[in-house]
């Protein structure tokens, strides 16, 4: 039995999904490693399930998921800071009172996509993903969200390393700490939408915060666990979606299994590997020099 079922290499949809996938995956690492490192998963999470809003919404408009999801992160991004404040517990409570009202209006969306005889399917979609039915022209918009994403940590790395480690002292600093705060949620709010396109709005946190969680267990710098989860995110879902393809292969003969299954079951175990050979939960992550 070979490792690739026939076909693979020259399937048009495997290259899209291996692209898409590639790009979420390294772009969801490097950003959720500082959504790890601020304690903002909790956002993450909010923002995939408003992703949810986001995605259905565009079906009703008729254009692709991936501008509903980068578009209700970015307006729900900058509405969580606006009304949030700096305390952690302000901030919670801003972020689940826009995940509320968002989640409200998804369940309208939902509603009158899956009444509608031309978006059948949409909550599967949506919910779970489908890289194999990509079209190849969501690959520049993919582009285009992830590289601002990239640009953010990569700019703003050492201010939004500072704060997560003291905001006041970043703040003595002359380091803006709310502005620098709104640029990583809106970095944060762009990998979820991408991590919607791979493996689904109510999985999306999985591909963000996993491969993160897993890079700072085995890793003690900042810059060494941002490429590290890069590297993890990209194997799980390089190799996610090779055994996706071959689930079409197995007996009995069905229509596959999901790859975003086969993406966070990789991640999730790969966590659990980290857990008993990662360093000890006492050792804290040094800053670069």
């Amino acid at each position: 039995m070979t490792v690739f079922a026939p076909g693979f290499f020259a399937s048009s949809p495997v290259h899209v999904a291996l692209v898409i996938g590639g790009i979420s995956a390294v772009v969801c690492g490097l950003v959720g490693t500082f959504t790890v490192l601020r304690g903002q998963s909790y956002a993450g999470h909010a923002l995939g399930d408003l992703a949810v809003t986001g995605g259905s919404a565009s079906f009703l408009a008729n254009v692709s998921p991936l501008w509903g999801f980068a578009g209700i992160g970015v307006i729900a991004a900058g509405i969580m800071d606006m009304i949030g404040i700096r305390r952690p517990r302000g901030r919670d409570l801003a972020t689940g009172i826009v995940r509320g009202a968002g989640l409200g209006l998804a369940a309208l969306f939902l509603y009158w996509d899956t009444t509608s005889s031309s978006t059948t399917g949409v909550s599967i979609t949506i919910l779970f993903g489908s890289m194999f039915t990509t079209s190849t022209s969501v690959v520049p918009v993919v582009l285009a969200f992830g590289l601002p994403a990239v640009a953010i940590v990569a700019i703003l790395f050492r201010p939004l390393l500072l704060s997560s480690v003291s905001p006041e002292l970043a703040a003595v600093r002359g380091v803006r700490v709310r502005l620098t705060g709104l640029a990583c949620l809106l970095a944060i709010a762009l990998a979820v939408s991408l991590s919607a396109i791979t493996v689904g709005a109510i999985l999306s946190t999985a591909l963000l915060i996993g491969p993160a969680a897993i890079a700072l267990r085995v890793t003690n710098t900042p810059g060494r666990a941002m490429v590290t989860a890069a590297l993890v995110g990209l194997g799980a879902t390089w190799i996610g979606i090779v055994l996706a393809y071959d689930s079409f292969y197995w007996p009995p003969s069905h229509d596959g299994w999901p790859v975003s299954f086969f993406i966070v079951a990789l991640i999730f175990f790969s966590f659990l590997v980290s857990q008993l050979f990662g360093r000890r939960p006492g050792r804290v992550i040094r800053a670069e020099g």
